[in-house]
């Protein structure tokens, strides 16, 4: 799967930019790096997200047990791979029918979250129970909303374009040519929402996830790590 967002929509994150700007490397802009994606993969869907984004996807060489799905609902656009193991109880959570997918289930959190949850975004990440990532984007308000599972089984990154946009795929040689160094593993258990401005682990919010510069011989210039709690002494008396 491939998304990729105008600055108008996403700033960058700083890490990216320095990594990008430690070793010249090709680049290309993102409407190559999306007819470079519609002429390798057969059957692919795009679509594109207002004046800023676009998204797109293909069911070809998809792992049976990491499907790849894609909804429009409400003006939200949403990319989803994966399966959630907890479906049918999230599905009664948010009173939906039966055959809600997975992209359904996670728009529809998206859209409870946006317009009445009381409890912050960790915690309606955090119970989305299995493989998944996925890319998400609310036509309405703009706002980018990306999350990766826990344990990185599917795998996500992302990158910047030559032109500057942010661009989103399962593929790190897919980004490659067109991001150069300026590309990272998205960290599992983390999400980046435009709302909130930063990326964030959802397991630990209060957290902060720094960004380590990668050897040069590596495809990536960064990984993103999130930093542990710190430890405070005690002292006995």
């Amino acid at each position: 799967m491939l998304g990729f967002f105008s600055s108008a929509v996403v700033t960058p994150p700083d890490e990216l930019v320095a990594a990008g700007s430690r070793t010249p490397s090709p680049k290309m802009t993102a409407s190559s790096l999306l007819n470079r994606y519609l002429e390798d993969t057969p059957s692919a869907v795009s679509v594109q997200v207002g004046n800023h984004g676009h998204v797109a996807y293909s069911h070809h060489k998809e792992s049976p047990f990491h499907p790849r799905s894609f909804a429009v609902k409400d003006d939200v656009f949403c990319l989803f791979e994966g399966v959630l193991d907890n479906l049918g109880s999230l599905r009664q959570q948010y009173g939906l029918s039966k055959t809600a997918n997975e992209v359904v289930l996670v728009i529809e959190a998206y859209k409870a979250l946006r317009d009445r949850a009381p409890y912050p975004t960790s915690h309606v990440v955090g119970h989305l129970d299995g493989p998944f990532a996925f890319v998400l984007f609310d036509l309405s308000t703009s706002t980018l909303f990306v999350a990766s599972d826990q344990h990185g089984k599917v795998p996500l990154f992302w990158g910047i374009t030559a032109d500057g946009y942010v661009a989103f795929a399962d593929s790190a040689e897919l980004l490659k040519g067109a991001c150069g160094k300026s590309l990272a593993p998205f960290p599992q258990g983390c999400f980046f929402s435009t709302t909130e401005g930063e990326l964030k682990c959802y397991e630990n919010p209060k957290n902060k996830v720094t960004a380590i510069p990668t050897n040069e011989e590596e495809i990536c210039g960064a990984t993103f790590m999130v930093e542990a709690a710190p430890v405070f002494a005690t002292t006995q008396y």
